[in-house]
């Protein structure tokens, strides 16, 4: 059996981009994760700590995404996914990061990948 742990539109603010005006502001990023995970122990013990705490992961990615120093988002969204995986021991994670304003035309830009624990 699989399950989905899932957490949308996690919304961080941090610098990141190519350019050196990016390097100079802070710019909001939102992320999309989907976990694979097992809920049949948090099911049946109705205990948080069977869980996958879906606060401690986005606590986590927070605080991971707001220090980090990188230029791409391929960067920082394999960091974050290898996160996820390694610490919070999910089986997979897909994860979306959406870059609204990056392009003036479109809506957001961003990137989608799907990770796998080895």
């Amino acid at each position: 059996m699989t399950d989905t742990v899932f957490i949308q539109s996690l919304s961080v603010d941090t610098v990141i981009g190519v350019y050196d005006w990016e390097k100079t502001i802070q710019q909001n990023l939102l992320f999309d994760i989907e976990m694979t995970t097992d809920i049949a122990a948090a099911a049946a013990s109705d205990d948080l700590a069977d869980t996958l705490d879906y606060e401690a992961v986005s606590n986590r990615i927070i605080d991971h995404v707001t220090h980090a120093r990188v230029e791409l988002l391929e960067t920082l969204i394999e960091q974050v996914a290898q996160i996820i995986i390694g610490e919070f021991g999910v089986q997979q994670v897909t994860l979306t990061v959406h870059k609204p304003g990056a392009v003036k035309a479109a809506q957001s830009v961003g990137l989608r990948i799907v990770r796998r624990a080895a």
